[in-house]
């Protein structure tokens, strides 16, 4: 959206609005961020972003260095890729020692298990196959399918994403197997935790109409800031009523689920499903729609659309129209209203009233009531069909 577009009043050139304009959605990610904002600029969403982790090699990749010896010396019976980056890393790691030729070799003589189709094709891009992947890409799954398998005196390199998979080591050591841990890179921080901060701050206030987040680490990252910053309590009841948490999928939202906030997934733990999953869920979440004065209304986040044309409001005008939505119809008191607005003075809350009229676009769809307040000129008849 353009900055003449969010002057107060003007619409959208274009009739159909973007499904997601007048919203505004944290992003944590730190891979492939700019290609999720791009996507939800795309579709009108106004994008905050404040990376959770960042990602990057091992400081010191002597541990790596041994387990691909160990794997030369004592070939893995299975091999377990979690992601395709870490295991291309792995095979690039060992090239550069040259042992990515003899690395390759043993591995090929293994079984071979991918959580999801990007390790697969990571596994099938270095000359592997015969690699089995769980429909669900979830660590899970695949930790149920290799406890099916003979594991007992069996070794298992396991290719870590990002930090240890203590879980699912102990399941297979406590079945007998010796495991392998191959730490390819390692998340952190980010550097700079001001954008992170921000936008924990931001989801505690109920600033922003979705956090979405791509990976457990950023989920964990997240919570942790919110600690630190003494918003915890807050920032999870914001996620669990107002602040719909968007994950990309089960495992990403396994730390939130441990914390009693509930999440929106796609069907298919894939960005691009993800983004569609948005487009569509938080819509129907946090619009209201209504008729009022013979216009049809969608109140969304940070704006309304009117009769198909999206108006964008300043956050005081959003405050006034949020209160006069809530109940459509219902007489709203001046004192009410002026709570709202977190002012004392009648004249500011009548100029307020006057401006969100101009910005609708008509006046009648604010009515006043002498001596009562303010309402929504709501019709219940219509409304129903809208």
């Amino acid at each position: 959206m353009t900055a003449e577009a969010n002057a107060v009043g003007m619409t959208v050139p274009s009739p159909d609005v973007p499904p997601l304009a007048g919203f505004v959605i944290g992003i944590t990610a730190a891979r492939r961020k700019e290609e999720f904002a791009s996507a939800l600029s795309r579709r009108g969403a106004t994008v905050v972003h404040g990376p959770a982790i960042q990602i990057g090699p091992l400081v010191d990749d002597k541990d790596l260095y041994q387990a691909t010896r160990t794997c030369l010396v004592e070939p893995p019976d299975y091999v377990v890729a979690t992601t395709g980056i870490g295991f291309r890393g792995w095979i690039e790691a060992a090239d550069g020692w040259g042992l990515g030729d003899a690395l390759l070799d043993r591995l090929s003589g293994a079984t071979l298990l991918a959580r999801g189709p990007k390790a697969r094709g990571a596994m099938r891009a270095a000359g592997l196959s015969g690699e089995w992947s769980p429909p669900s890409e979830s660590s899970s799954e695949l930790l149920e399918k290799m406890l099916e398998m003979p594991l007992h005196g069996k070794r298992v390199a396991l290719q870590l994403h990002g930090e240890p998979l203590p879980d699912m080591a102990q399941a297979l050591r406590s079945a007998g197997a010796e495991v392998i841990d191959v730490g390819v890179y390692a998340w952190s921080a980010p550097d700079d935790p001001a954008p992170l901060r921000r936008l924990c701050g931001m989801v505690a206030a109920r600033e922003v109409d979705a956090i979405t987040f791509t990976s457990a680490p950023a989920v964990v990252s997240f919570l942790r800031t919110a600690d630190v910053l003494g918003i915890h309590p807050e920032v999870l009841e914001a996620m669990r009523s107002e602040v719909p948490a968007m994950a990309v999928g089960p495992v990403t939202a396994g730390p939130l689920a441990t914390a009693g906030v509930p999440t929106v997934q796609p069907e298919r733990a894939r960005l691009g499903a993800l983004v569609r999953e948005i487009e569509t869920e938080l819509p129907r979440r946090r619009e209201r729609r209504m008729v009022a004065a013979h216009h049809h209304l969608a109140v969304r986040g940070r704006g309304v659309v009117v009769d198909g044309q999206y108006r964008p409001l300043p956050p005081t005008l959003m405050a006034v129209m949020r209160v006069l939505a809530e109940h459509p119809g219902h007489v709203v008191s001046r004192a009410g209203l002026a709570k709202a607005l977190s002012v004392e003075d009648e004249h500011a809350l009548e100029t307020a009233i006057g401006r969100l009229r101009s910005a609708l676009g008509d006046g009648k769809i604010v009515q006043t009531l002498v001596k009562r307040g303010y309402r929504l000129a709501y019709d219940p008849h219509t409304s129903g069909r809208y």
